[in-house]
């Protein structure tokens, strides 16, 4: 009976021990992936305010979002998200999570912001697998190479233009690089090309 009882108790503290452990499993686990979440959205928000000028904008950038039927230009089989910039509730310019698809190490994913004239305000490449020291100065943080693209249109330079300067267009490729820029400058352009084909309907949400 003694021996029953014992295994018991110890059967009983086990069940407590388990129940206690998974609790505080579970709320490490909310707390870490809430922290992360506030971590990923507080990039975005930084992300935004270096591509787009936030005297063009007065409205949740992280909220106001729409997703993209899949397209050839946009770099995806799939939708992709676009984040909606309004001015006193007018469209004044949408930052597209676009692909740069074939850089040298796969594809890059990138923010590329246009304001409603259909120029871009800024882009950057938030991920990518690229060599370090060589693909990777599409990264702001190794090169200000990303920065070329303010200010630029389909206008600016022309299509022609819109190729590094290998290839005869305007933009520079990296020393020992060429196929990761090559990609990033047609995301761009392709992006542009994008915003130009759709604009009613972009600056009408």
């Amino acid at each position: 009976m003694e021996l029953l009882a014992s295994i018991r108790r110890n059967s009983l503290g086990l069940a407590i021990f388990a129940v206690l452990t998974a609790g505080l499993i579970a709320i490490t686990h909310q707390l870490t992936d809430h922290t992360i979440k506030n971590n990923i959205l507080d990039a975005q928000v930084s992300a935004f305010n270096e591509i787009l000028p936030a005297n063009l904008y007065d409205n949740d950038l992280t909220k106001d979002t729409a997703i993209l039927p899949p397209d050839p230009l946009l770099g995806s089989e799939e939708g992709i998200k676009i984040h909606i910039a309004r001015k006193n509730g007018e469209v004044s310019g949408i930052i597209f999570e676009t692909i740069a698809p074939r850089g040298y190490n796969g594809n890059l994913d990138m923010l590329v912001a246009i304001d409603k004239n259909g120029v871009v305000t800024g882009s950057r490449v938030i991920s990518h697998k690229e060599t370090p020291g060589l693909g990777d100065k599409v990264d702001l943080k190794k090169s200000k190479w990303i920065l070329s693209f303010a200010n630029k249109s389909l206008e600016n330079p022309t299509l022609k233009g819109w190729a590094v300067k290998k290839d005869g267009g305007d933009f520079d490729q990296f020393t020992g690089a060429t196929i990761t820029p090559r990609a990033v400058v047609r995301a761009v352009k392709n992006t542009l090309i994008y915003f130009d084909q759709h604009k009613d309907t972009l600056l009408a949400y």
